[in-house]
């Protein structure tokens, strides 16, 4: 009988990624997905670190988790539960201290044991949080074509793991580690796989991806643009993307790689996180706004109708109402077509945690709404200047209402379109005919053949 496994994945696009791995490695020990808890024979919670909101969320699902376990157990049922990620890396023997339903806890870099960790937590409840001398990414199966099929036309690759930037408010390094990217070759070798089983558009990520520096199959260190032109080239990857980076590793190579190579989308996450550079300094960033200003610069130079997005962090420790301004500044200057924004949150064990200058929540909530709301104007304005134009998108799955299909710009918009006669995985030449707050409406006219040059089609004066 086939055993049933949900897993959910919390916080950024590793975790979607490390999500999708683990169903791959526990698929090998006979466990098929399923959508439901409550039919789940293993629940994993893969956990993200990142604010302290998204630790209490953990907390918070166990307890339902737990009760589910119960009302199985009382038909007979076994449900064992996992925590993953980087809570489980930051907070180990605590999670099962505080949720005595645990059977596991296991951190980023020891998922790939999920199986051998499973069997030895039935004797006893485990925590697993060391970080292995092996490479997990070398033990990883090779992705399945079924379960790739069935995740979609786009897909995450992770390419690099761990930060050495030791940005002031973050837990990375502590709970991903150092650095380290990954070998060429063993890269190529999952994208061709994807490939084939139907992806069209793959997302090259990794906690700092800019910093990249694998082995190459010439024995040389490797950095990003480098990689993304190689993988450019395998057959049936039509759009190439890469999140998320830090302005000190936008190095003029890849900014000219938004020039040259057809394949890569006009769109770039490059968190930025204040507009102040008293308070980037206090973040140890390592840049001022004026540097990021001037990086942005050179990459509109080279490809005029980027999109741009990046993180902002408010009420970080000591961040005056002129600090704020500055932020709220930097947003004017470059209109942000797309933004994550949060209220800083004291993350235990980071620099910033022990600062006595904390802001309080009041402010933070304050200044959080204001900037959010300047965003949300940019964001509107981008999409609104769409409207009348003509652009590609890449049918994802189908839309909300019968008949529709949904696809994303070179953008990342949301374009819902008249499936008819279309197909998810074909690029669509569509003219935007309309917009709601999250979606753009379109009417298709063509599909492009090759799909080689999944180019916008369109320019602005502020993407």
């Amino acid at each position: 009988m086939t055993k049933k496994v949900f897993i959910k994945s919390y916080g950024c696009q590793m975790n979607v990624y490390d999500g999708q791995r683990m169903a791959d490695v526990l698929a090998g020990d006979g466990y098929a997905e399923t959508s439901r808890q409550d039919e789940a024979d293993l629940v994993i919670l893969n956990t993200c670190h990142i604010r302290e909101k998204a630790v209490d969320k953990v907390y918070s699902e166990l307890g339902r988790v737990r009760e589910i376990k119960t009302a199985r157990a009382g038909q007979g049922l076994e449900t064992r539960i996992v925590v993953a990620g980087c809570v489980a890396q930051a907070e180990g023997a605590e999670i099962q201290r505080r949720q005595h339903a645990v059977d596991l806890v296991v951190g980023p870099q020891s998922y790939h044991r999920l199986p051998d960790l499973l069997a030895r937590s039935r004797n006893r409840r485990l925590v697993d949080t060391e970080f292995p001398v092996e490479d997990k990414f070398g033990a990883l199966p090779e992705p399945d074509r079924a379960r790739t099929l069935a995740r979609g036309v786009t897909a995450f690759l992770t390419v690099q793991e761990g930060c050495d930037k030791f940005c002031a408010f973050c837990v990375v390094p502590y709970t991903r580690g150092a650095e380290l990217s990954r070998p060429v070759e063993r890269i190529m070798a999952e994208a061709r796989k994807l490939a084939e089983a139907g992806v069209r558009e793959l997302t090259l990520i990794g906690q700092n991806v800019n910093a990249y520096h694998g082995e190459g199959p010439d024995g040389r260190t490797w950095p990003l643009w480098k990689l993304l032109e190689r993988v450019a080239g395998i057959p049936g990857i039509v759009r190439l993307r890469y999140t998320t980076s830090h302005p000190n590793d936008m190095d003029d190579d890849l900014i000219a790689a938004h020039r040259d190579q057809p394949s890569l989308m006009p769109y770039l996450h490059l968190p930025v996180q204040s507009g102040s550079d008293a308070i980037l300094a206090a973040m140890n960033r390592k840049h001022t706004g004026a540097d990021y200003r001037r990086i942005i610069g050179k990459v509109r130079a080279v490809r005029p109708d980027i999109a741009l997005s990046s993180d902002f962090i408010v009420g970080f420790p000591g961040e005056t109402d002129a600090d704020f301004a500055d932020t709220m500044r930097l947003i004017d200057d470059m209109r942000f077509a797309s933004a994550y924004s949060f209220k800083y949150s004291i993350r235990p064990g980071t620099p910033a945690a022990d600062a006595r200058d904390q802001v309080s929540e009041a402010v933070k909530s304050e200044r959080l709404a204001a900037l959010q709301a300047r965003l949300e104007e940019h964001r509107q304005a981008f999409n609104a200047a769409m409207v009348g134009r003509s652009t590609e998108i890449l049918l994802e799955r189908k839309g909300r209402e019968a008949g529709q299909l949904t696809g994303k710009t070179p953008y990342l918009q949301t374009v819902q379109i008249d499936g008819s006669g279309f197909e998810p995985g074909e690029i669509v030449g569509v003219k935007i005919l309309s917009q709601s707050t999250n979606s753009l409406f379109g009417r298709a006219d063509s599909v492009k053949a090759d799909g080689r040059r999944a180019d916008s089609g369109v320019t602005t004066d502020r993407a």
